[in-house]
């Protein structure tokens, strides 16, 4: 039995990658580090659609975007929420 991410899921992990991406050609760290926590929270809105749309995806069948263990991919400390897109 494959697991797959929804098509929902699908477009948030690509806007996710997409946010990746843009954060790594950022020279203003503050912007980057913006970036990477909202392709995060896409991340796990990947999870939900796909959960949401019935089919079931368990944390670990996500493809990673990044290496995790790196200092880059840390979440930033002391910095506010970003607006949700209403999604």
């Amino acid at each position: 039995m494959t697991l797959q991410i929804s098509p929902r899921g699908k477009q948030y992990m690509k806007t996710a990658q997409t946010l990746l991406r843009t954060a790594k050609t950022m020279t203003d760290q503050a912007i980057a580090a913006q970036l990477k926590a909202l392709a995060d929270d896409y991340e796990r809105r990947a999870e939900k659609a796909s959960l949401d749309d019935g089919q079931l995806l368990p944390s670990a069948a996500l493809e990673p975007t990044r290496d995790l263990t790196s200092a880059e991919s840390r979440p930033v400390r002391g910095r506010g929420r970003l607006p949700s897109a209403g999604i």
